[in-house]
């Protein structure tokens, strides 16, 4: 073997580990979505099981005025955006929906103590 042949060889063997190095990356990605996917699934799951094993359903009052019934609503939506801040995602609108990996945020605290 010559020397071209050898550096030709080891030019190859780089190339190719700099493309399974790319690879890598690009998977390491996709299983950073799968595995926040999977988070969101499982509190979703519990949270679906836990309603199952209550029984929880929508308690509705036939009887009632129009602002007492807004009242009603207007408490279930904070009750839900508080319950959904404890399970680990922001409600703030910089952030809504996305996982909370830093702690409490001030946006998110401020926006549920109006």
């Amino acid at each position: 073997m010559n020397k071209n042949e050898i550096f030709s060889q080891v030019t190859f063997i780089e190339e190719q580990i700099g493309e399974l190095y790319k690879q890598l990356g690009q998977l390491k990605e996709k299983i950073v979505v799968l595995i926040e996917e999977n988070h969101n699934l499982t509190i979703e799951n519990e949270r679906l099981r836990h309603r199952l094993e209550n029984n929880i359903e929508p308690a509705e009052a036939e009887s009632g005025s129009i602002a007492s019934k807004e009242n009603a609503a207007i408490s279930e939506g904070y009750d839900n955006l508080a319950r959904l801040y404890h399970e680990g995602f922001h409600v703030c609108n910089l952030h809504y929906g996305s996982l909370r990996t830093d702690g409490d945020c001030l946006f998110c605290l401020s926006f549920l103590n109006k």
